[in-house]
């Protein structure tokens, strides 16, 4: 078991940028639908902002405000899937044996948001990138409880998924809209979390990190997510 508090939050998905509009889907489960709207990082350089993906582009837009004023601030970035649409790009060219593009390559590794997370805000601290399976969001607050652990005084969790291209949509079923959830984590005992064995409650349909953020929004106590034979549970002091 672990304990730690989230001192903000910050989300995005299509249509979904204010805490009050979050609240909202929180009581009334509005459904989302696949969407090419990107969020919003004017506060960077225009220069700045062209190396940035779509899926960057959210974790820029989640994390950026949440780092405001700190430095020196650990950073865990969780995405199972990654740079899909980079990737397919690539592939597609060497399909069709035209030149591969060397910048296209290095933003296509599952490193490279935090690379250019650390050049842009000129970020020195401990940064992790993490591809997990379907419970990437609990085993990236674990690596951000470890580094709390080490001494640092915060740490900054961010989770992205890019709605993959079309040619992938039959295998890649976990990520049916883009979003990213960002968290600042700090040490404390606001919240728990424990892993157990066996099987737990079903889980819901949305990400799993949006059905967590549901059960924030609504004030629940408690909030479990199953994936294989592993049961993690949340809670939280009211």
């Amino acid at each position: 078991m672990i304990t730690f508090n989230i001192s903000q939050w910050r989300a995005w998905a299509p249509g979904l940028q204010t805490t009050a509009a979050w609240q909202r889907w929180s009581q009334t489960g509005q459904a989302f639908e696949p969407s090419d709207q990107a969020p919003d990082v004017s506060f960077l350089p225009a220069m700045q902002r062209r190396r940035l993906s779509h899926l960057a582009r959210m974790a820029f837009a989640v994390g950026w405000p949440l780092a405001d004023g700190r430095q020196d601030l650990p950073l865990v970035f969780v995405s199972r899937h990654g740079e899909t649409p980079r990737t397919f790009d690539i592939l597609s060219d060497l399909a069709n044996q035209e030149p591969l593009s060397p910048t296209q390559f290095s933003l296509s590794v599952h490193n490279a948001i935090i690379g250019l997370w650390s050049i842009m805000r000129a970020e020195t601290s401990e940064m992790t990138a993490l591809a997990a399976a379907g419970d990437g969001f609990e085993q990236g607050v674990l690596e951000a409880a470890g580094l709390l652990h080490d001494g640092a005084p915060a740490v900054l969790l961010i989770i992205a998924e890019e709605q993959p291209p079309a040619a992938y949509r039959d295998w890649v079923e976990d990520v049916p809209f883009a979003y990213a959830l960002g968290l600042l984590l700090t040490p404390g005992d606001q919240w728990t979390l424990s892993l157990g064995e066996g099987p737990g409650p079903a889980t819901a349909g949305e990400p799993h990190a949006l059905s967590w953020l549901r059960s924030l929004l609504t004030e629940h106590t408690t909030c479990t997510h199953t994936w294989k034979s592993r049961t993690w549970t949340w809670q939280h002091k009211p």
